[in-house]
């Protein structure tokens, strides 16, 4: 199966392309612009490079939060507008914590992928690798910090953090703990390539594309504005 993978989740803008368990092109691109601007002309370049026409893709996969408000609908509308304009392509969603697991998903133990979304309070995804395949612990959730770290256990396994919070979570919560380790460079941002990887393993994601939803996890500023008027 061939998977085309864009990720605007976050800062960085990434494309990639996997056939079967070939990584056929990635490029990721930590931009100051938008991604409108920059997420289709990869995509142009990603098809161009790798001598594919968009009819030769079986499923373009897309993180669907949570995230940046305004990234997520900029890939979420770009998938759902190339499948209105190739009808054999289906799409996938894919959880922004899970795909960022898949980063390491060669760590044996715990990994936790940790996405900053206000000051002390993170977007937390929990999973179990044996070094091959992720087991999700728990649904994906906005939380506290403190909540969630302050007495963790890292008893039972090693921890992997992963994310543009876990540096700064390992430093306040686990800075003398050896057990808990954090991504290197290469794996501790968005990476397409893990939405590609996240729909191999799992082809119950893949969907249609009047299905594909966006899920931020919190309200939106503008359902936090409307909800604090009515008051």
């Amino acid at each position: 199966m061939r998977i085309l993978g864009i990720d605007t989740s976050g800062k960085v803008a990434s494309v990639a392309i996997t056939d079967g368990d070939k990584l056929l092109w990635e490029k990721s691109v930590y931009t100051t612009l938008t991604h409108s601007q920059v997420i289709l002309p990869m995509v142009e370049q990603a098809l161009r490079e790798s001598s594919l026409e968009l009819s030769d893709i079986d499923c373009a996969a897309v993180a669907n939060g949570p995230g940046s408000y305004t990234g997520l609908r900029i890939g979420i509308g770009a998938v759902k507008g190339m499948c209105e304009g190739c009808k054999s392509l289906k799409c996938a969603g894919v959880s922004t914590l899970l795909a960022l697991a898949y980063n390491v998903g060669y760590f044996s133990g715990k990994i936790v992928s940790v996405m900053r979304a206000r000051p002390d309070i993170s977007y937390v995804g929990e999973f179990e690798s044996g070094g091959v395949h992720l087991t999700r612990i728990g649904k994906d959730r906005v939380a506290k910090d403190a909540d969630v770290f302050a007495n963790y256990d890292t008893s039972s396994a090693p921890v992997m953090l992963v994310g543009d919070n876990a540096e700064f979570i390992k430093k306040k919560y686990f800075e003398n703990d050896p057990s808990v380790l954090t991504a290197n460079a290469a794996c501790s941002l968005q990476r397409a390539s893990s939405l590609c990887l996240a729909v191999s393993e799992d082809t119950s994601l893949i969907t249609d594309a009047d299905r594909l939803e966006v899920s931020y996890l919190q309200a939106t500023k503008a359902e936090k504005d409307k909800a604090h008027s009515d008051k």
